[in-house]
């Protein structure tokens, strides 16, 4: 019988479970498959204060389940609790964390497996770690438990709950050995420096063993075979207090020791230890049927087994990218979709590893294909800064569109847009441009993720509207004209300032020959005066007497002379006072 809260919560698990179930598929099915919740290993022989662990594990191979709950009752006068890990566990989703109770004797849990459920033997629900507390037959078993299908109506569909019985200290109802004589010693308390985790697998065939011998002990028998609970039957007197066993086959087995002191043989330790050094079996790896070339997050079907300890876990890379670790559950029922992957031939790497770290790779080439480059119809060949860059163009529909703006030393500008049905888009800037010549170039991303090749380039000046090109290089007019004006200040400067010299310089001619003038007419008038003197004695020369012929022609060309040079004087004075104006 559940109880109220029990039941309560198993409702809730069930209720999830269909909710759960309704965002996918519906799956009906005529009946329902049996699903069974077990306790792994199911026995085993322990010392007093030695610790190990139980799995929960549930079987649901026929029919895909996303539910399971359950408490374990323990003796709380043999076990304790140490703790309780969900590492590896099947649920990802828990409507109960996992609990224990060392003052009533119970483990609870009880959680969720998402969609599509987990369908599978041996799935790990959770790991208890438990301690051993006296000697005794720990009985572990299920007080209540469910497993809910994933059919849409969270049907139960738990067939049976499984035990466990646990001995400690050697002591069995079903042991062989004969009981323990009083004062004999207690069992060996073993450690294994090589195989310390009696529920885990190791790549080491030579296990070794210690143990501490007590006082008065005087022999030992060891035995080691499959058999949880067997009676030694190897003797070493004087006792020793370790042993290396050689090439040991894969496989799970128990080493049993026991001691002897002076009142008989002692208890019996059991201690497991697992081996295995064969890795998975090979495999190939192969894309999923009908898988389209330019899929940037191929499917790809890989599986393999490991005989002995069970696949793990799977590694896989492809190309450059980190390993990604894929639970074996994972692969097992369903195919792996890669993370994405960029366009060309990548190398796929995948690494199966068994639970003692034993590896298996197969590799592969998966080609994705790129998509076909955009076409740019329309740009702007230039652009005035804050102007509004707008390109235009076509490439896959419903495609993410990206333009670039790249200029030497800086980093690229991009701009997003998205292309319709047909795969026309337009792609509108929304930041200021600074001024500069660009390389302009578009891809794109598809729905997928798939991405295309880039564009070809295009060469965008940014400018302002005053620039005269010569070939890819820009000049600004008004730094010209800036220059011209300089120079044209710097000439006329110069002008002026030899205009200013020679200005100063004629008002000095003009002074000058004003002075020569005035020389010259004060000169010439002293020249005339002495000469009309001559004039005047020739011609008073005459009244008197008669002249001779050369005394007549001196008087007559000393007239004309004097006419002529007043007029010549004046004259040129006349040009000179001109050409300074």
């Amino acid at each position: 019988m559940y109880s109220a809260s029990m039941a309560k919560k198993i409702s809730l698990a069930r209720g999830l479970g269909i909710a759960l179930a309704l965002v996918s598929p519906i799956i009906l099915l005529p009946t329902a498959e049996a699903a069974t919740l077990t306790l792994v290993p199911g026995s085993g022989g322990f010392t007093a204060g030695q610790t190990f662990s139980v799995r929960v594990a549930v079987d649901s191979s026929d029919q895909a389940m996303n539910a399971v709950s359950g408490t374990v009752s323990f003796p709380v006068s043999l076990l304790e609790v140490v703790s309780i890990s969900k590492t590896g566990s099947i649920v990802n989703l828990w409507v109960q964390e996992p609990s224990f109770s060392n003052e009533a004797g119970t483990v609870s849990f009880e959680g969720v497996v998402l969609n599509p459920g987990y369908a599978g033997a041996n799935g790990t629900v959770i790991t208890v770690v438990f301690r051993t507390k006296a000697n005794g037959v720990a009985n572990l078993r299920f007080t209540s438990g469910s497993v809910l299908a994933n059919d849409g109506q969270g049907t139960n569909i738990l067939a049976s709950l499984g035990t466990g019985g646990y001995t400690i200290g050697g002591t069995t109802a079903g042991d062989v050995t004969s009981p323990t004589p009083p004062g004999a010693p207690l069992a060996p308390r073993i450690v294994s420096p090589t195989h310390p985790n009696p529920d885990r697998w190791y790549a080491n065939k030579t296990p070794q063993f210690t143990w501490e011998v007590p006082s008065g002990v005087t022999a030992v028998r060891l035995l080691y075979n499959t058999s949880p609970l067997t009676t030694p039957t190897v003797l070493y007197d004087p006792p020793i207090s370790e042993k290396k066993i050689e090439d040991v086959s894969d496989g799970a087995y128990y080493l049993h020791a026991q001691f002897r002191n002076a009142n008989g043989w002692g208890a019996v330790a059991h201690f497991r230890f697992q081996v295995d050094t064969t890795p998975p079996e090979r495999f190939e790896i192969r894309l999923a049927e009908g898988e389209d070339s330019t899929n940037p997050n191929p499917v790809v079907l890989f599986n393999t087994r490991d005989t002995e300890s069970g696949i793990e876990y799977y590694k896989v890379k492809i190309g450059d990218q980190d390993f990604v670790v894929v639970s074996s559950e994972q692969v097992e029922h369903n195919p792996y979709t890669l993370p994405s992957t960029v366009g060309g031939t990548q190398t796929l790497l995948v690494q199966a590893f068994d639970r003692a770290g034993n590896y298996q790779a197969a590799l592969s080439e998966v080609v994705i294909q790129q998509l076909p480059a955009p076409v740019i119809t329309t740009y702007p060949s230039t652009l005035e800064p804050g102007g509004i860059l707008t390109v235009r163009g076509r490439t896959v529909p419903n495609a993410t569109v990206t333009v670039w703006l790249e200029r030497e030393g800086i980093t690229p500008r991009f701009y997003n847009g998205t292309s319709d049905a047909q795969g026309n888009y337009v792609v509108a800037g929304d930041r200021e441009i600074p001024a500069g010549v660009y390389e302009l170039w578009a891809d794109a991303v598809d729905a997928r993720g798939a991405k295309t090749a880039p564009s070809a380039r295009y060469t965008v000046a940014v400018e302002s509207p005053s620039i005269i090109r010569i070939g890819s290089y820009a000049i600004n007019l008004l730094t010209v004209i800036v220059s011209i004006i300089a120079l044209l200040v710097f000439l006329a400067s110069i002008c002026w300032f030899a205009w200013r010299n020679m200005f100063g310089f004629k008002k000095k001619v003009q002074r000058d020959i004003k002075d020569a003038e005035r020389d010259v007419k004060k000169e010439f008038e002293k020249l005339r005066a002495s000469m009309k003197k001559h004039l005047r004695l020739l011609e008073s020369a005459k009244t008197k007497r008669a002249l001779t012929i050369e005394e007549e022609k001196i008087l007559i060309h000393l007239k004309h002379d004097v006419d002529a040079a007043e007029t010549a004087v004046e004259e040129e004075l006349e040009e000179i006072k001109k050409d300074l104006n």
